[in-house]
């Protein structure tokens, strides 16, 4: 079952000559459950493509739809709703805040959304991911590693449909990174997660479901377990 679709997606900035196209015409359907890397060099469009996928940024034409919803035929107040309930964010930097512990990192979006989060399942994610022991912690206190792993049980809290993850193990070393992309295919799998990962790591992306290369803007060919499909 298609989770997240976008149809003929664009963004482009400037005019004319100056005219950028950072993204000409992507369409694109992910499965439920895939794990997937999005590559590409800086400037391709990978993180464009993935602002648009969460609703972070609005396109020049074309449709995003995840999981059933065109997401810019939603208001504003709409979309942000809709992001915190059914999409989870991973980023480079882990954006933790640096004076509430690990688990109220966790639990803090939702609480921003008025829910009361559910402490077995919290605490099962938080075990999967072995910083459990690490709870009460403040993110100060943790390595890089450890705190990327907070930042995915974050993701993970509000049981969205989707897990968007921009370049989560820029900031790790190698030990790390093969730690943290075990744990998302691991969480994945457990939690029953469609995970697309940005990612200039060809290596790591190859250990994904799917790889999806995108240059200038456009994909470029989309490799599945199996199968490879090109697009232009």
């Amino acid at each position: 079952m298609t989770i997240l679709e976008t149809n003929n997606l664009k963004k482009y900035y400037g005019s004319g000559d100056n005219q950028v196209k950072a993204l000409d015409g992507i369409t694109l359907q992910i499965e439920e459950g895939e794990l997937a890397a999005i590559v590409g060099c800086s400037g391709s469009g990978k993180s464009t493509l993935l602002h648009m996928l969460g609703g972070l940024d609005y396109p020049t034409s074309g449709i995003v739809n995840v999981a059933g919803k065109e997401i810019f035929q939603l208001n504003e107040t709409e979309l942000t709703i809709f992001r915190r309930r059914k999409i989870g964010f991973v980023f480079q930097s882990y954006n933790l805040v640096p004076i509430l512990s690990i688990y109220e990192n966790v639990v803090l979006p939702l609480e921003l959304d008025g829910k009361k989060p559910d402490t077995k399942f919290i605490n099962s994610v938080l075990e999967t991911l072995g910083i459990a022991d690490k709870a009460d912690r403040l993110p100060g206190q943790l390595s890089g590693g450890q705190q990327q792993r907070a930042a995915i049980a974050r993701a993970l809290a509000a049981r969205p449909d989707i897990v968007l993850a921009d370049e989560p193990t820029g900031n790790l070393d190698s030990r790390s990174t093969q730690e943290v992309l075990g744990l998302l295919k691991l969480t994945g799998e457990r939690f029953h997660q469609t995970i697309v990962m940005i990612t200039h790591n060809e290596a790591l992306a190859q250990l994904c479901d799917r790889v999806i290369h995108i240059e200038d803007g456009k994909i470029v060919d989309d490799t599945k377990k199996g199968d490879t499909i090109y697009e232009k």
